[in-house]
C-alpha cells in the first residue's frame, strides 16, 4: 500500500487495510449526524460528511452504488438537520423543539458541583450572572459533561440576553412539550462517585430517587415514558437505573454495555464526548508536509475486552518509521502532548478500548487529524466495490482534512450555542428522532380508542 507515489511499502497490509478505511471517517459516535439505515450499525451519512458539502438527509445507498454517486447530493432529499437560521425570536412558536424540563431539587444537577442558590429552594443559578456559574470538572471529567451543557442551553432559552441557536426551548406546561428533559447530571454523579464506597452509594440513592420521581409523575404515566430525554454519556451512569426507565430516549456514548431491548439506534441518541485537547484553527491546522508523523496514538495499551487489539497494534507498529505508538495518560501534560502529537499527525488511530467508543475520535477531529477508527463494532462497509488494501495519496488526505476543518464545529460543546455546534446538534437529532415515536404513539392511541368504543 502506497501513500504516495514515492513512498515505499508499509510492512503490514493490517496497516494498509486502518489507514484506506479513514476515507470513510466512520463517526460511530457522530450524533447520528445525518440519518441511519434501519438495517445497518452504518451511518449512511459517512461519505457525505467528508466528500460532498451538502448536508442534507439522503435516501440509503445500495451496496453495489459507485463512489460517484454516493457524494452526489440527492434532488429530493429531505430538509437537512441544520438550519442556519438565528435571526428568530426564540420562542415555542419558533423553536424546532418544545422541551419541558423538570425542576428537580439541586442535589441532581449543579449541587453536584457544589452549588448553592442565594435565595431559599432556589433550583436553578442565574444565567445572567455568568460569572457565578458553576464549572464542570476537568480532567476526564470533562468528556462527559454533555448533560451540563444541554441543561445550561435549555435554562439560556428563557433568558432574552443570552444569544443562543434557537433548536430547543423550554416551556413552562409539560402538556406544551415535544420532548421532556431530565435534568439528573447522570455521569458526573458516577465519576464522583465512583472511587469511594459511600459516593457510590450517594449514587445509587439519586437514581433511586430519581426513578421514583419519573414513575410517580402523571407524565411518565401517560406517555410510559416515551417523550423523556435522560442523558447518560458515561457508559456506567444510570447502572442501576437504566432497565427501569428503558423505555425513555438515551442521550449515550455508545450502545456498548446496554442491552439492545433497553437502548438502540431506533430510540437513542449518540452524542459526542467533548474533546480534551485544545481545537485547532483552521487557519493554523497544519498540512500534509507540515505533519511529520504518519500515524498517531498515544493512550492505554492493555485493555480488557474488545480493546485486546490495542496491545496487538502496539507490538505490529511501535517499531515502524513515522509512527507514534506509546503508552500515555491525562497525568501530567498528556492532554497536552496529545494534542500536538495529532496536530503534527496525518492519521490518528482511534482504537476499542474497554467500551467500543473513546473520547480519541473527538480529540484527532479538534486537531485536524484523520481518524482511522477499529471497533468490533463497525464493519467496513461497500467492501464488494472498494478495495481496501488500496492507499491513501496527499491529494485524497488534503480533501479528507479539509473536510474535517469544515465539519469540527459539529463537535464543540460550548456555552451558549452555536448554529449546528454539538449542543445545537443533539437537539435536532433529538426532534428528528421524536417524529416517528409521535406517530407511533398516535397510532397506539388510536388503536386503543378503536378498541373501546
Amino acid at each position: 500500500m502506497y501513500l504516495s507515489q514515492e513512498r515505499s511499502i508499509l510492512p503490514s497490509r493490517l496497516l494498509a487495510c486502518l489507514i484506506a478505511f479513514a476515507i470513510f471517517l466512520l463517526f460511530s459516535s457522530s450524533l447520528s449526524l445525518i440519518q441511519f439505515d434501519p438495517n445497518s450499525f452504518i451511518p449512511i451519512s459517512v461519505l457525505h460528511l467528508i466528500l460532498d458539502n451538502n448536508t442534507s438527509l439522503s435516501p440509503t445507498p445500495n451496496a453495489k452504488t459507485n463512489l460517484l454517486a454516493l457524494a452526489t447530493p440527492s434532488a429530493k432529499a429531505p430538509t437537512s438537520l441544520i438550519d442556519e437560521s438565528t435571526t428568530k425570536q426564540c420562542d415555542k412558536d419558533n423553536a424546532l423543539l418544545k422541551v419541558y424540563m423538570y425542576d428537580l431539587p439541586p442535589e441532581f444537577h449543579f449541587g453536584l458541583l457544589g452549588w448553592k442558590g442565594v435565595k431559599a429552594n432556589q433550583t436553578w443559578p442565574n444565567l445572567r450572572e455568568a460569572k457565578r456559574l458553576p464549572s464542570y470538572p476537568g480532567g476526564l471529567n470533562l468528556q462527559h459533561s454533555v448533560e451540563y451543557w444541554l441543561t445550561l442551553d435549555l435554562l439560556a432559552s428563557n433568558v432574552g440576553n443570552v444569544a443562543r441557536q434557537c433548536s430547543a426551548y423550554r416551556v413552562q406546561n409539560s402538556s406544551d412539550a415535544d420532548v421532556i428533559f431530565v435534568s439528573f447530571f447522570s455521569s458526573l454523579s458516577y465519576n464522583r462517585g465512583s472511587k469511594q464506597k459511600r459516593g457510590r452509594q450517594n449514587d445509587m440513592v439519586l437514581q433511586g430517587k430519581l426513578v421514583e420521581f419519573l414513575q410517580g409523575r402523571e407524565e411518565w404515566k401517560v406517555s410510559g415514558g416515551r417523550d423523556h430525554l435522560v442523558v447518560a454519556h458515561h457508559p456506567n451512569s444510570m447502572l442501576f437505573a437504566r432497565k427501569k426507565l428503558g423505555t425513555s430516549m438515551f442521550v449515550l456514548s455508545d450502545f456498548g454495555r446496554y442491552d439492545v431491548k433497553i437502548a438502540n439506534i431506533d430510540k437513542d441518541v449518540i452524542a459526542p464526548y467533548k474533546h480534551m485537547v485544545r481545537s485547532v484553527p483552521p487557519a493554523a491546522s497544519a498540512s500534509f508536509v507540515q505533519r511529520p508523523n504518519l500515524v498517531y496514538f498515544q493512550g492505554a495499551i492493555y485493555r480488557k475486552d474488545g480493546g485486546v487489539i490495542r496491545r496487538e497494534l502496539y507490538y505490529l507498529l511501535k517499531d515502524e518509521r513515522d509512527v507514534h505508538f506509546a503508552f500515555g495518560s491525562v497525568g501530567r501534560n498528556g492532554v497536552k502532548d496529545a494534542g500536538k502529537g495529532m496536530a503534527t499527525s496525518k492519521f490518528c488511530l482511534n482504537i476499542a478500548g474497554d467500551t467500543p467508543s473513546s473520547n480519541r475520535l473527538f480529540d484527532a477531529i479538534a486537531s485536524h487529524c484523520v481518524p482511522v477508527i477499529i471497533s468490533d463494532e463497525i464493519e467496513l462497509p461497500f467492501e464488494d466495490v472498494l478495495d481496501y488494501s488500496e492507499g491513501i495519496k496527499e491529494e485524497e488526505w488534503t480533501t479528507m482534512w479539509g473536510k474535517l476543518k469544515e465539519k469540527s464545529l459539529h463537535y464543540e460543546y460550548q456555552y451558549p450555542s452555536q448554529p449546528n455546534d454539538a449542543v445545537d446538534m443533539i437537539w435536532k437529532t433529538v426532534a428528528h428522532k421524536k417524529m416517528p415515536t409521535r406517530l407511533m404513539d398516535h397510532r397506539r392511541n388510536r388503536y386503543s380508542r378503536s378498541r373501546s368504543q
